[in-house]
């Protein structure tokens, strides 16, 4: 005797759709549409765009690809923290010529409301540098990074460097030195949240 077939369950069926949205410091706008099976399961999900997609200017903003996690599902909508900003590979790759140094710089730097960012600088000359040179630029990077990004909260920092503020900052402060023909920031990455900063120092 044939054994009865159970009801294939239509895993579609089941998922509901959300809008994704970035956070207040791109004025919340819709990111993504994505089916969720539940709320639980939604929160960490990570939403890749590029610059262009959020702010529909210049084309070449689609060589900066952005990441977000969303945080919190609410019926239709899901909200977001911004966790990772980085050059696309064809953008990098675009940018390294021959006869040039590329100099880079990582620094771990904490916003003034206890978010912990690793940042990577990227510097390309117009000629070769020799150590010393090279060694100067990245002192100047650190030092321009140290005097402003403490200051800056969550928002004001991730505007800074999505919308090339700091990116100016370290320019500026290389000209005094040397000229160079590309400066900025490669990757910037989330380490740790404010509130896991909170719970270390409640432990």
């Amino acid at each position: 005797m044939a054994r009865r077939k159970g009801r294939v369950k239509d895993k579609w069926r089941e998922k509901r759709w959300v809008t994704v949205y970035a956070p207040d410091s791109f004025n919340n706008v819709p990111i993504g549409y994505i089916p969720i099976t539940d709320d639980t399961n939604a929160v960490g999900r990570v939403i890749e765009v590029t610059l262009y997609d959020i702010l529909k200017g210049d084309p070449s903003q689609h060589q900066y690809k952005i990441y977000f996690q969303i945080n919190n599902v609410e019926g239709d909508k899901a909200s977001t923290v911004f966790k990772r900003y980085e050059y696309s590979k064809e953008f990098l790759r675009s940018l390294v010529r021959r006869g040039s140094s590329k100099i880079n710089f990582v620094i771990d730097i904490k916003t003034n409301d206890g978010y912990v960012f690793r940042v990577k600088v990227l510097a390309l000359t117009h000629r070769q540098l020799n150590t010393s040179r090279q060694h100067a630029l990245r002192l100047i990077a650190r030092d321009v990074i140290n005097n402003t990004i403490p200051s800056m909260n969550i928002e004001q920092f991730v505007q800074a460097t999505c919308y090339s503020k700091i990116n100016s900052d370290i320019m500026a402060a290389f000209k005094k030195v040397i000229r160079v023909r590309h400066v900025g920031l490669e990757k910037v990455k989330l380490i740790r949240t404010a509130e896991k900063e909170t719970k270390l120092l409640e432990a």
